[in-house]
């Protein structure tokens, strides 16, 4: 019997210490993962699904980096939170970056996370409103948003509305774009994304028009991108190479499996409405690859031709365009774009 207690105190011991030693190397993994922080363009959604199954599955654990992924209170501060270095990395837009770059921030974008516009105008479908030729004269809802004024101005003018704006009534409606249109407070919304607005008006039982604005004159440009600020870039390029690695990596299966990717979305955030996203992300799947070599993958025509509109309509001055997006981190990126 004394035998038999001693062997089994010292197998108890070594569960013990196997224990001890497990949790200590635990520690001592969690202790060298690199802290990152980034910011969020807007609540978690189905745009960054492919973010959510690149943590869940571990992609940016794998390059050493542990991120914390947050919604700001005031998105609208995330480029000026990144370019200080108070956030890493953000989700964001490319006319806000080069916006932000005319009255010098330093930021730049390292990965197209959405390839096209998702801005839109919206209308029921029930009013028969389908171009912007038939908005003539009628009630336009907007977020206040100053830029989606150009773009629409844009929009009215290819399509044969001569005094553009001037021939429309703009009416600040906040985010309320859905709302204001059931109630027949507007005749259109701008300012609409295509992949979230209609659907959740759709689901209320309010099928709608949309008019995409590439589609109208607005040259194409990248709805989100991911953005850093020239400090990581110079000086902590690997960092970003281990960032973009795991983000890449997770819009790659994104795009090839979106529901799989909105799982990934709703275990990190259930308080979000798959009735939206599980659609929402199917409608993002071929913009997430888009027409290009990579994931990611940036072209110069786009930041070229949008930074040119932007010029033209008084938004920003002359720049370096080439200062403002890299494609050297996803020109690395171990995996390829999935067939």
């Amino acid at each position: 019997m004394r035998l038999a207690n001693i062997i089994r105190l010292v197998a108890s011991c070594l569960i013990w210490i196997s224990l001890i030693g497990c949790e200590v190397n635990s520690d001592i993994d969690q202790d060298s993962m690199e802290q990152i922080s980034l910011a969020l363009d807007w609540f978690p959604n189905a745009n960054h699904a492919g973010l959510f199954l690149a943590i869940e599955n571990g992609y940016f654990a794998e390059e050493g980096l542990e991120v914390s992924a947050y919604t700001p209170e005031d998105p609208a501060s995330i480029l000026q939170t990144v370019g200080t270095g108070a956030d890493d990395f953000g989700i964001n837009y490319q006319p806000d970056l080069l916006l932000a770059r005319d009255k010098g921030v330093p930021v730049l974008s390292v990965a197209g996370i959405v390839q096209s516009p998702l801005n839109s105008v919206m209308t029921l479908h029930s009013s028969g409103l389908k171009r912007p030729r038939d908005l003539d004269g009628k009630k336009i809802g907007y977020p206040g948003i100053p830029l989606n004024e150009p773009m629409l101005d844009t929009m009215l003018k290819y399509d044969g509305v001569m005094k553009g704006l001037e021939q429309v009534e703009l009416v600040n409606v906040g985010f309320n774009l859905g709302a204001s249109l059931i109630s027949g407070q507007v005749d259109a919304c701008v300012g609409c994304f295509w992949t979230y607005e209609s659907i959740a008006m759709k689901n209320q039982g309010f099928p709608v028009e949309i008019m995409k604005m590439e589609e109208w004159g607005v040259p194409p440009y990248y709805e989100l991108i991911l953005v850093t600020n020239e400090d990581m870039h110079e000086r902590k390029g690997k960092t970003v190479q281990k960032f973009v690695n795991g983000m890449i990596r997770g819009y790659m299966e994104a795009s090839r499996d979106p529901q799989a990717a909105v799982d990934s979305l709703i275990r990190a955030h259930p308080e979000i409405d798959p009735e939206i996203d599980r659609p929402g992300a199917d409608l993002l799947a071929p913009l997430w690859k888009g027409d290009v070599p990579r994931v990611g993958w940036q072209s110069q025509v786009i930041w070229e031709q949008f930074s040119l509109w932007m010029q033209n309509n008084g938004l920003i001055n002359n720049m370096d365009i080439s200062k403002a997006y890299s494609n050297s981190y996803v020109a690395r990126v171990p995996t390829v774009n999935p067939d």
